[in-house]
């Protein structure tokens, strides 16, 4: 082994153990935060097929990258080529190093394997191996050519603003640009010396005379070296945690684990899966529009995992999950962001005692109908709904007719666990006693709360996708007017929920619909989302003008949503007809 080795060699190898023992002692402190659900889902998924597609998508997320270049392919090539380059690298490396006719074969070899094997009894294979490790090479150093064009000129890959990086991420970040050029340079000087470069480094390497190579060969390796080790010991504590912890998420996801209501380990993963890419400030309709560049998921994340986030970054934000659409990593920001609003109890000793009044009607053979507060808001869209129950023949409890009870979701969203869980405990109980068949809401809002908040005994559905089940039926029967009509798809409905199909189906049927500019997961958000109470009135204002520009694309005679907060936003100093889809079909209905 002796002949393998020098000392230039101990920096990296020695950078691996610490590189590995660091992440194992992360990985497993981690997985003790888990509570105890999580564990339990994670023995009980351990050994199972479930292992196979998280090995396919672990690859084609973590090494080709293809989230993120459905979204940006500039961006995505820019990650794939180093993810890729560099995976390939170690791989045929490891290949060609155990395929030379040597007694050993210790595991630095592949690195480092132009400095210590110059003459092969098979010249036609080495020099394949050799052009194409220079390929591979050449792949990588476009991609850090692209990384560092972007740090000086985002646009080139299609980013209005990129990250700005703590120095230590900024440290890690210079460490892991030097290792290939500094890589070529050593197989380049190799090259010049022994010949065994491919088209790439033998090129380069002729470009130096021999006394120059002889000097400097060593020297270049040790610092290709060094570059090495000091990437891989800042690796555990800087952004490219995520290069690991992405993988290991993402199995863990397939074996069925998430987020809770409160931190655990399983938070600690997401936190350090996130590559800070940067993808979701341009979107953020607080840096769109309002020009808030600093509150972003990014930064929101890297300093929740530094222990050092602010009030006004974790409350500053509609919770509109745009980000969410746009993470090529899928983090559960949303769920992350609310971890973080966990505020001090409110004083409710006699607030809620008005519940106590409130008893569930016997509803055997009905539906629930629940409108929400902000329907009852919004007038309109449960008495539209009362008349689609009657033209359908639908029996229905109308749950929260006379004494409304919040879903508690806004109390949720601003960190008030505590009481959101109150309200609810006090609507399961209704819903359970009550008997009904399924529970049916006209607010997004409350759906999501009812969907993945709640642990209920019956389905439950939005408005849009219960009228859409009866016009498929044919329990109800519409005309079809010449109103041009854009839909609206509501955060909560859209991102929150991926209901994008039924409302479409409705408005086809009852109208000419036509396309926003951005729609479904690409929606904008109305900028009346109760996530934040930050912004002030003119601020949400101006998030909505821009919404509404982008609706105004194919001169639309009305306005369409599923979501009474959105039509309260548009409605508000507006003079535009805005209608929820409730409305338009109730007006439509043509009657048996």
């Amino acid at each position: 082994m002796s002949q393998y080795f020098s000392p230039f060699v101990l920096p990296f190898c020695a950078a691996v153990l610490v590189l590995l023992g660091i992440c194992i002692w992360k990985y497993v402190r981690w997985y003790k935060h888990f509570d105890r659900l999580q564990k339990a889902i994670f023995l009980k998924n351990l050994i199972s097929w479930k292992f196979i597609p998280a090995l396919w998508e672990a690859f084609r997320e973590g090494i080709l990258h293809v989230r993120i270049s459905r979204k940006n392919l500039v961006l995505g090539y820019m990650h794939r080529s180093i993810a890729l380059g560099w995976f390939l690298l170690i791989v045929v490396g490891a290949i060609e190093s155990h395929m030379a006719p040597t007694e050993s074969h210790p595991f630095w070899m592949g690195i480092f394997f132009r400095y210590f094997v110059h003459d092969t009894p098979s010249p036609g294979i080495s020099m394949f191996f050799a052009n194409l490790m220079d390929f591979l090479l050449l792949y990588v150093l476009s991609g850090i050519t692209l990384a560092y064009l972007k740090k000086v000129y985002s646009r080139i890959v299609g980013m209005k603003k990129v990250t700005k990086h703590v120095i230590f991420d900024q440290f890690a970040k210079f460490s892991l640009w030097a290792i290939f050029p500094l890589r070529l340079l050593s197989e380049s000087l190799s090259a010049n010396l022994y010949h065994n470069g491919g088209f790439l480094t033998q090129s380069v390497g002729d470009l130096f005379s021999s006394s120059f190579a002889s000097t400097f060969e060593l020297l270049s390796w040790t610092c290709y070296s060094f570059s090495l080790a000091i990437f891989f010991v800042a690796l555990p504590f800087s952004r490219y945690m995520h290069i690991f912890t992405e993988i290991v998420l993402i199995f863990f996801r397939h074996l069925g684990l998430k987020e809770r209501t409160a931190k655990t380990g399983f938070t600690m993963y997401e936190l350090s899966a996130c590559s800070r890419c940067g993808i979701c400030i341009d979107n953020c309709p607080l840096n769109k529009q309002l020009a808030i560049p600093n509150v972003q998921s990014v930064y929101f994340l890297r300093d929740l995992r530094y222990k050092r986030v602010k009030p006004e970054i974790a409350d500053n934000c509609l919770l509109c999950a745009r980000c969410s659409s746009d993470c090529p990593v899928n983090i559960d920001l949303m769920s992350i962001r609310q971890q973080a609003r966990h505020k001090q109890e409110l004083d409710t000793q006699h607030n809620y005692q008005y519940l106590d009044n409130i008893q569930p009607f016997n509803a055997i053979g009905r539906v629930g109908y629940f409108a929400g507060c902000m329907s009852h808001l919004t007038p309109a869209i449960p008495e539209a709904m009362v008349a689609i129950f009657e033209a359908a023949g639908q029996k229905y409890w109308y749950m929260d007719e006379d004494k409304t009870i919040c879903c508690g979701r806004p109390l949720m969203q601003q960190g008030y666990l505590n009481q959101a869980g109150e309200l609810r405990r006090k609507n399961i109980e209704m819903i359970k006693k009550s008997k009904i068949q399924f529970l049916i809401t006209s607010c997004p809002i409350c759906y999501q709360s009812f969907k993945k908040e709640y642990k209920l005994p019956v389905p439950v559905i939005h408005h849009t996708e219960y009228i859409a089940g009866l016009l498929q039926s044919g329990k109800i029967k519409v005309r079809k007017d010449d109103l041009k009509t854009v839909y609206h798809d509501p955060c909560e409905l859209g991102r929150g929920c991926n209901i994008y199909k039924e409302p479409r189906q409705i408005l086809k049927k009852t109208t000419q619909l036509v396309k926003a500019k951005s729609e479904k997961e690409d929606s904008l958000c109305c900028g009346y989302n109760l996530g934040n109470t930050l912004i002030n009135n003119e601020q949400q204002k101006k998030i909505r003008d821009a919404a509404f520009k982008n609706l105004m694309h194919k001169k639309p005679d009305v306005i369409a949503t599923a979501c009474p907060m959105c039509k309260k936003a548009f409605k508000h100093s507006m003079d535009f007809p805005i209608r929820d889809i409730a409305e338009i079909v109730k007006d439509n209905l043509i009657k048996k």
